[in-house]
């Protein structure tokens, strides 16, 4: 059972950067691949990125590429989210999640979690 803790949110204004953390707990964590999924009010959930098991592959979503970087550190049992250039339409609360046993980065989707974090608040505003 993996189980996700994400710190890190909080108000940035329009072309400033926050970087989010996820520190998940259980023995499968370096076997798993990693992501981030964001929900804006009124919106369904969806997928940000996505790290594969030894951190070598990263998948963006075309609305973040270039502008964000997902990370993680397997001695350290840390995932991260390095956000740049946010813009307003970046507001939402950011999850961190862990993928179902065998699920690659490439293919991580919504249907494919195992494990989700609580949630981190991050707003873009002037």
């Amino acid at each position: 059972q993996v189980q996700l803790v994400e710190s890190g949110g909080g108000l940035v204004q329009p072309g400033g950067s926050l970087r989010l953390s996820c520190a998940p707990s259980g023995r499968t964590f370096s076997t798993r691949a990693m992501g981030w999924f964001r929900q804006a009010p009124g919106k369904e959930r969806e997928f940000v990125a996505a790290v594969s098991r030894s951190g070598v592959s990263a998948y963006y979503a075309d609305s973040v590429k270039d502008r964000f970087t997902i990370s993680r550190d397997n001695n350290k049992n840390w995932v991260y989210l390095q956000m740049n250039s946010l813009k307003a339409e970046d507001t939402a609360v950011y999850y961190c999640a862990a993928a179902i046993q065998g699920v690659g980065a490439a293919t991580f989707s919504l249907d494919r979690v195992d494990a989700w974090g609580q949630g981190t608040q991050v707003t873009v505003s002037s």
